[in-house]
């Protein structure tokens, strides 16, 4: 696999944590928040949302399975109801 291809395999990885992280911060906005700045906030739910594709990966063996998206949304939603009572 050459390196572009590798780089290609990792984005489409991580990229609906980076979606949903991203909706969700977006909805952050509404609200201020005054303890996390906007980027300190985008990288949390980002970094939550790669470690739970990762435990998805590892526990199930393969990429793609629909527990492993629910268990994204359910925690990046908890995660951000977490940061915006904050």
């Amino acid at each position: 696999m050459s390196f572009w291809l590798s780089l290609v395999h990792l984005a489409t990885f991580v990229a609906p944590a980076v979606v949903v992280a991203a909706l969700l911060w977006a909805g952050l906005r509404f609200r201020r928040t005054a303890r996390f700045g906007p980027a300190t906030q985008f990288a949390v739910l980002m970094a939550a949302g790669v470690v739970v594709l990762v435990a998805g990966l590892v526990v199930f063996g393969r990429d793609g399975r629909v527990a492993t998206y629910a268990a994204l949304v359910l925690v990046l939603g908890s995660l951000a109801w977490w940061l915006r009572a904050r």
